[in-house]
Order: C-alpha cells, then structure tokens, then sequence
C-alpha cells in the first residue's frame, strides 16, 4: 500500500471506533483535511484491494483483511509513540507527528522486536490501547470526567484529545496518565468542574473534563 492508502484505512478505521454505523465520506473528508471527491475516488482503489466495502450512499466499512492492516498501521504509530517517551524522552506533546511518520515503516520484523524491546506495552503514552502481532486489543473499562457523579475519583488513564494544545494544557495543570482525580463539585452554570488531582484542588471546564478518561475506583 501507498503511505496515502495506509493513511486512508487509519482514518476510517478511528472512525469507526466512535460508530455503530457505517462511515460516510464526508466524514473521511472532514478527516483527512480533503475534498469529498478525492476520498470517493481513494476509497475506489481500497475497494478494489478487497480492504473496505462501499455502496454508494450508504458510507464505508473495513474488510476483515482492511481491519487488520489498519490496526497494524495503529500499532505501529503507538509502538514508536512509547518508544519515543520512554527511551527517547520526547513529551507526550512531541511524538504524535513523529510517528505518523515511522508508522509507514514495512518491516514487520522491526515491529515486532521493537515491540519485545518496549516489554509488549498495551497503552500509549496517551492511553490508546496498542494492537497486538495479531491484532487483538485489550480493552480498558473507562469513563469520560465529564460523565462522572460528583463524590467519584479514580485515575487518569487517557485522553481523547491528543493535540499538543491540549497536552500542554494537562501538564500545566499537572495532570498525567496515573493522576489520581477526585470529582469534588460541578457549577450549574456552565457546568465547569471543582476537581482534586492528587493534592491539588483546580476548576476545568466542561471541555477539559469531557477529553480525559478515567478509570474509577
């Protein structure tokens, strides 16, 4: 496959991770930052490949085989995401450009080893969960902060925002995966939160709260 391929079946496969229902192109689009027409003609070609199937009208889904190839291409960029945190040192606002580039890497062998040497880690430095050689996934109970009741807390153990924006934001606030947070209290009004994050009390908006995923105690 084409970088542009392999960057094609990654966009659908995120997709359809946050969908019961087939994938519209318009939402490829929205995406991959392109024209409806270019990612009707893309998804074509993938078609062909026998790694989606598509029905003009009724969206877009991933073929077993194009399932699985698109978890590779995952696995590949959270595997060098670790690697670059942990081995490397770069923040975990530094690596998401950098392994979208290493993702496109062939060598299934290099994966592979790279995978024994970080000690076969499920998670990313952002709390995505890290395909295996078969493609299996192991799957994490978490909530999103914003959809706890006052008087929980557990621990942080991802983000759905991985901007560097917003990573930057968290470690200002000094939040991290394995920060203890306690839900202490939600403001009517605009429905922003009084949290405590390990010792420390902080106000976050609805929108703070709504991007970290926790898992409760």
């Amino acid at each position: 496959m084409t970088h542009s391929e392999e960057n094609y079946l990654k966009a659908i496969y995120h997709l359809t991770t946050v969908s019961s229902s087939d994938v519209s192109t318009n939402a490829i689009a929205e995406m991959m930052e392109t024209k409806a027409s270019s990612v009707t003609d893309m998804i074509k070609k993938l078609a062909e490949k026998g790694l989606v199937n598509y029905k003009k009208y009724q969206g877009v889904s991933l073929t077993d085989p194009g399932s699985l190839a698109a978890k590779m291409i995952v696995r590949k960029h959270r595997l060098w995401e670790v690697f670059l945190v942990e081995k490397l040192d770069f923040s975990w606002d530094e690596v998401h450009d950098i392994a979208e580039q290493l993702e496109h890497i062939k060598s299934e062998k290099l994966i592979n080893k790279l995978d024994d040497f970080l000690g076969n880690p499920t998670e990313d430095p952002h709390g995505d969960a890290i395909p295996d050689k078969n493609g299996e996934i192991q799957k994490v109970d978490k909530q999103l902060l914003s959809d706890l009741n006052i008087g929980q807390k557990g621990i942080c153990v991802g983000v759905k925002d991985t901007s560097s924006e917003f990573l930057k934001y968290l470690d200002k606030q000094e939040i991290s995966l394995g920060s203890l947070i306690e839900f202490i209290d939600k403001e009517e009004f605009d429905l922003s939160l009084k949290i405590k994050v390990d010792d420390k009390f902080l106000n976050i908006s609805n929108k703070i709260a709504s991007n970290i995923f926790m898992k409760v105690n």
